[in-house]
């Protein structure tokens, strides 16, 4: 009889827990963050004015295209493919130069080997408001470098855009170990406030080479805000400064570069590692092959944050107006949107990019954004700079998504959620985030603490909170009066561990901290870094499941091997409702099943360790 009530209880929260993930399912599909902004319906003729490559196409083949195919289809249609780079037999981005733009572009978007095909549009750097000051700090400045705050930046002080995005209170928490973040710009020059940021290999798809060191001066001045090196004692600081930098240079010395070129550096990022891609470059027209690279890097697991543009109009630039771009507007110091900040209903979120025409804080400098950065027309020399632009205020929010991604929380959809859900509003004040196409601050003003804050005690709350609650349902079904005597204080403790961790250590510590202790067992595999978070062996049941088959023999270990069984399906439980983790190898679309299927598992070995 009681084998009975017991095998139906566990029925009961079998299909309980199935309910709900099913249900939870349909829920995402209606309400992800795609959603929020319109596909485009490109167009086969070409408007007037549009700013392309001369007669060439760019075609973006269905992936595993075989070339002997791709070569058919060019005989068929009369013309000749051509390599984009020596990427192309991995990304399937072809160019085709036509004299009959209109009609190629129909013929290739109705074959069904060709995922998109458009015009080989130019985009360019949105710095018409650009400026660069070789002035940027006053004569009579005499910071002490030696000076002990943290961080011991002696320009630091000037940083007030780092300020606003309360970064140093969210570097006691997070520093963005392990993430890479793409730079898909002009490329990355070693500047002497980069040496000590990790900088991983790119591409140059300009010259279709290894080398992607910058020739202009805006992709460096952009990496520093994201991971200028921070508490050296030289110079600047970073928004994510453990992170690591992936130069992806797509545009020239003058700031202009190709779709093609462009679509194939978000996908070489996406497929080397990058988490986070940041790019501030766009155009007023849209290109569905850069739409589905943008969404290709979404679908791998990548945060995309682009810049809205420079216009100073309502229409948001492309690609961030593309399905699954972040778009980020600018502010400046008093917290107001730029005069140049492009606005409209695609824009997500706000973030500083600085105005060169006022000193609104009284320093003594123009209110631009300070990094360290090679000169533009002079890249024989490097300086610490004043840029202003939307360009500015996009690494602002890659470098947050990159704080926020080092806390184990690395489903894009999760990421995005967060920033906008903890954004605030200018000096608090609501009424001036306005919905709908008016919109120029998205959610609000992108706020870094409280962003990995969220990141870290709401998700270890949550997920201590499952825990309990399910600790709570098998005592019941156990009918123990006692709901901790099945498990003891080891089993309790075995309980966070398993499902939280020691969530609530940093608001306990002083200086910065980053333990996997704060974070519950199967975000372990963070020591290995954040690229390699949410390897589906740790995501699973094996870790309790070989743990109770060592130690099962041990009676006074009972406890504990269930309360870590308890925990571990507490942690997979909760991600399976709010998937913050995008899990490697598995398809997206099995990732709720896998998670579901392993805490139901966790759970029934803790109930069964609980009974004997």
């Amino acid at each position: 009889m009681k084998n009975k009530r017991a095998l139906r209880t566990l029925i009961t929260i079998v299909l309980v827990t199935v309910a709900c993930v099913w249900r939870y399912g349909r829920g995402r599909q209606a309400t992800t963050p795609l959603d929020r902004h319109a596909a485009a319906d490109p167009s086969t003729s070409l408007a007037p004015g549009a700013d392309v490559v001369p007669g060439e196409l760019v075609v973006d083949f269905r992936d595993g295209e075989p070339s002997s195919a791709i070569a058919t289809l060019g005989r068929e249609l009369g013309v000749s493919f051509h390599a984009a780079s020596k990427m192309a037999e991995v990304d399937e981005i072809y160019t085709v130069e036509t004299d009959r733009p209109s009609a190629l572009l129909a013929a290739l978007r109705a074959d069904p080997d060709v995922q998109a095909a458009d015009f080989d549009y130019i985009y360019r750097l949105p710095e018409q408001a650009l400026a660069a000051d070789d002035e940027a700090l006053p004569a009579n400045d005499t910071t002490d470098p030696s000076h002990k705050d943290f961080p011991n930046d002696p320009k630091y002080k000037y940083q007030w855009h780092l300020q606003q995005v309360h970064a140093k209170q969210a570097w006691k928490s997070a520093q963005g170990d392990g993430v890479i973040v793409a730079v898909v710009d002009t490329g990355v020059a070693r500047v002497p406030d980069l040496a000590e940021t990790e900088i991983v290999p790119g591409y140059n798809f300009v010259t279709d080479s290894p080398n992607a060191a910058d020739d202009h001066g805006h992709g460096t001045h952009v990496a520093g805000t994201i991971a200028q090196s921070t508490n050296n004692g030289v110079g600047v600081a970073g928004v994510a400064f453990h992170a690591k930098i992936m130069p992806i240079k797509v545009l020239s010395a003058r700031g202009s570069g190709s779709v093609s070129g462009i679509a194939e550096g978000i996908r070489y990022a996406a497929d080397h590692g990058a988490k986070v891609i940041n790019m501030s470059l766009g155009g007023p027209m849209a290109s569905s092959v850069l739409a589905k690279a943008v969404k290709y890097a979404h679908d791998k697991g990548v945060v995309v944050v682009c810049a809205a543009g420079n216009d100073g109009k309502g229409k948001v630039s492309y690609p961030a107006a593309s399905p699954g771009a972040i778009a980020v507007a600018a502010t400046q110091f008093d917290e107001s949107t730029t005069f140049y900040s492009n606005w409209g209903k695609e824009i997500d979120i706000a973030a500083p990019g600085g105005n060169t025409r006022v000193d609104q804080n009284n320093d003594g400098m123009k209110d631009g954004v300070l990094q360290n950065t090679i000169v533009p027309g002079d890249i024989s020399r490097n300086d610490y700079l004043l840029f202003m632009g939307t360009s500015m205020a996009s690494p602002h929010v890659a470098g947050v998504a990159a704080l926020v991604m080092s806390q184990g929380v690395t489903d894009p959809d999760a990421v995005e959620a967060i920033l906008t859900s903890t954004a605030r509003a200018p000096h608090g004040d609501k009424s001036k985030i306005v919905s709908g196409a008016d919109n120029r601050y998205g959610a609000g003003i992108v706020d870094a603490q409280a962003a990995v804050a969220k990141a870290k005690s709401d998700f270890g709350g949550w997920e201590l909170g499952f825990g309990l609650g399910a600790l709570a349902l098998m005592a019941l079904g156990l009918k123990r009066k006692n709901l901790f005597g099945g498990l003891g204080l080891g089993g309790l403790l075995a309980l966070v561990v398993g499902s939280s961790g020691l969530f609530f250590l940093p608001h306990l510590s002083i200086g910065p901290v980053g333990t996997i202790l704060e974070h519950g067992l199967p975000a372990w595999d963070l020591a290995f870094g954040a690229a390699a978070h949410g390897n589906p062996l740790f995501y699973s049941a094996l870790v309790p499941l070989a743990c109770a088959l060592l130690l099962f023999h041990k009676k006074r270990l009972r406890g504990v091997l269930a309360g870590l069984a308890i925990g571990v399906g507490a942690h997979l439980l909760f991600h399976t409702f709010f998937r913050t983790v995008d899990l490697k190898v598995l398809p997206a679309a099995l990732d709720s099943a896998w998670l579901g299927a392993n805490a139901l598992a966790s759970f029934g070995l803790g109930w069964l360790l609980l009974r004997k």
